[in-house]
C-alpha cells in the first residue's frame, strides 16, 4: 500500500455537528425553515456552496453562503473536538512513508478552516474537494483524481470513508475500500455496497496496518 486516501467529515474529523448547525442557521435565517440533521444530511453530495445554491429558496444565496462560513468558523472550536487517535493514525501512516490524500465533498474554503483549526495543515500530499470535481461522490472521479496526483496504481491505494457514497466511490475507483464507524457521528449505519473491510475503532485499523 503506497497511498491512503481519506474522506474528511465523519472520517478524519467529527465535523458533522458543525455542518448541521451552520446549515440550520442559514436555512432558518434566509428561508425561515427549521431543518433536522436528517433533512440536511439528505442534501449532502455537493459542496456546502452547492447545497445552499441548490436548496435555498431565498434569492440572496451569496449572503447565505457567507453566513454559513462565518458560523462554521466561529463555532468550530466549540462543536468539533481534536481527536488524538486520528492524529496518531496520520503520524503512523506518514512515518511508514505512505502518501496521504483527502477526497471530500466539502468546499476548499471549509476544508481549509477545519484543517487549520484541527492542526492538520500540511499533513496531506493531495486535497481533492467538492470544488475540484465535476461529479461528486458516489462518483469515483475524486478518488481517481487523488490517486493520479499521488502517482499510485489502483492496487497500491486505499480509500477510507464513513458514508455509503464513500464506499461506492472507492469501489467504483477499483481501490481497496474501507468503511469506518469510528467517530461519534458517522454518516451510514449500513453500506449498500460491501467495503473490503470495516473498522469501528482507529486503534483496530492501526493494528491491521501493522
Amino acid at each position: 500500500m503506497k497511498a491512503i486516501i481519506f474522506d474528511f467529515d465523519g472520517t478524519l474529523a467529527n465535523t458533522l455537528p458543525i455542518c448541521y448547525y451552520a446549515f440550520q442557521k442559514v436555512f432558518k435565517e434566509f428561508d425561515n425553515k427549521d431543518l433536522s440533521s436528517k433533512e440536511i444530511k439528505a442534501m449532502f453530495g455537493p459542496s456546502e456552496t452547492g447545497i445552499i445554491r441548490e436548496n435555498l429558496m431565498h434569492s440572496n444565496k451569496e449572503q447565505a453562503i457567507e453566513l454559513f462560513y462565518k458560523t462554521y468558523t466561529e463555532q468550530h472550536n466549540e462543536l468539533v473536538e481534536q481527536n488524538k487517535e486520528i492524529h496518531e493514525l496520520i503520524e503512523y501512516v506518514k512515518g511508514k512513508g505512505i502518501k496521504l490524500g483527502i477526497v471530500t465533498g466539502k468546499a476548499r474554503r471549509s476544508l481549509d478552516i477545519s484543517l487549520k483549526v484541527l492542526q492538520m495543515e500540511g499533513l496531506f500530499d493531495v486535497l481533492i474537494t467538492g470544488d475540484d470535481v465535476v461529479n461528486p461522490k458516489p462518483h469515483p472521479e475524486g478518488v481517481h483524481k487523488a490517486r493520479s496526483l499521488l502517482n499510485v496504481k489502483n492496487n497500491e491505494a486505499m480509500f477510507i470513508g464513513d458514508s455509503d457514497a464513500d464506499i461506492e466511490a472507492g469501489v467504483g475507483a477499483k481501490v481497496f475500500t474501507v468503511g469506518v464507524q469510528w467517530l461519534p457521528d458517522y454518516q451510514s449505519e449500513q453500506f449498500s455496497i460491501e467495503p473490503n473491510a470495516l473498522f469501528k475503532s482507529v486503534t483496530e485499523f492501526i493494528d491491521s496496518l501493522k
